[in-house]
């Protein structure tokens, strides 16, 4: 009963499986997804990619940004000092300096 319900589905869907352009849309498809040089895996990483060099892109423009805004206070002697003294822990010859740390 099993076979004879087979053999009629295959009877019914034969006529697809007959048809050229059913059988070369089927083969183009999977040819297309899976084996040619850019197939679908390929454009997922690309896309992955991308959006990793994206982020990675505004993370430098914002460095950039603090960069030039830095360079436009150094401009004044007194913020230059400042800069100076507080990030690159520059002293005058009669101070000594203490750098406090949290753990």
């Amino acid at each position: 009963m099993n076979k004879e319900k087979i053999k009629v589905w295959l009877q019914s869907k034969s006529k697809y499986y007959k048809n050229k352009f059913v059988v070369t849309f089927v083969i183009f498809s999977f040819y297309g997804l899976f084996l040619d040089e850019n197939d679908i895996f390929s454009v997922i990483a690309n896309h992955m990619k991308l959006i990793k060099i994206q982020n990675d892109k505004e993370l430098v423009e914002a460095k950039l940004n603090k960069t030039k805004n830095t360079l436009k206070k150094l401009r004044y002697t007194s913020e230059l000092e400042a800069y100076a003294r507080e990030n690159k822990l520059f002293k005058k010859d009669n101070e000594d300096i203490f750098i406090i740390t949290y753990k």
